[in-house]
């Protein structure tokens, strides 16, 4: 199932960020932290925006898309609920906090750390990147390794045998979405901090990207999602050179029907299949 309502939770992950950091006394204009003390600011609101996300896609998963499941509804109902979730999720955010976009208080100081082959190398650019690659590594090893992590894999490949072999589907499902979850919420977090803004729709872009990415390495391939994900980052950087960067959101659109004409398993192929060969 491809859940296009996870772009709301993404930006679950986004707000909680902000009234975190709104809750830690951390106002617009307030001057940059530093040392021990950004660490921590960092590391607490990072937690909170998890929590927020990870229970937010759990409840998701229990009142939209379980009752499906029992039901054998098709995965077209499970599609339109989807996007009935995201719409309900966006207004509602909407209806309270308004359609304009709020200001992120600035917590890391966008200085310069060193300029590689006329590229900017800054902080915040460092954090993104290595907090990408370290939940990536984690997420990784926790679905390759872990007892859980196999029966998410045993589920996904065939879940009617993962069942006869002991396997609790429900727990499984609820588990994934809990991980999701939690990763949508450590990637508002950054998000926030980078782009130091946040919006009722802002998981919109970032969502079709997402799902982009994870087509142009392979679905159900974790790996392939992280190369489609720096693939297609190098591919918008390149044409928004090119082209213009009003051109950039396009390359997105263009990747995935292009991924899906000529080669609809990805980069990397799809790890069920190998599993299955």
């Amino acid at each position: 199932m491809i859940n296009f309502a996870h772009s709301e939770i993404f930006m679950v992950g986004i707000f909680t960020s902000l009234f975190a950091l709104h809750g830690l006394g951390i106002d617009q204009g307030d001057p940059t932290l530093g040392g021990l003390a950004l660490v921590g600011t960092l590391v607490a609101v990072s937690l909170v925006a998890m929590l927020a996300s990870g229970l937010t896609a759990v409840a998701m998963e229990r009142i939209a898309y379980r009752p499906l499941r029992r039901r054998g509804a098709p995965r077209l109902a499970a599609l339109i609920t989807a996007i009935g979730v995201s719409l309900f999720l966006q207004e509602l955010f909407a209806a309270r906090y308004g359609r304009d976009e709020l200001g992120f208080p600035r917590v890391l100081e966008k200085r310069q750390l060193a300029e590689v082959a006329g590229a900017n190398i800054r902080a915040d650019k460092v954090l993104v990147v290595v907090a990408a690659l370290v939940l990536m590594v984690a997420l990784d090893r926790f679905v390759n390794r872990s007892r859980l992590g196999r029966g998410i894999r045993a589920t996904a490949q065939d879940a009617e045998t993962a069942t006869l072999m002991g396997v609790n589907i429900d727990r499984v499902v609820m588990l994934t979405f809990l991980l999701g979850g939690l990763l949508a919420g450590a990637a508002g977090t950054l998000y926030g901090v980078f782009f130091e803004a946040a919006r009722y729709n802002i998981g919109f872009l970032p969502g079709i990207k997402a799902f982009t990415a994870a087509v142009l390495g392979g679905i159900g391939n974790i790996r392939g999602a992280l190369v489609g994900g720096l693939s297609l980052g190098l591919l918008e950087n390149w044409g928004s050179t090119v082209l213009g960067g009003e051109w950039k959101d396009v390359f997105a659109f263009t990747v995935l029907v292009l991924v899906l004409m000529f080669r609809p398993t990805g980069l990397l192929g799809e790890s069920l299949g190998k599993a299955r060969a």
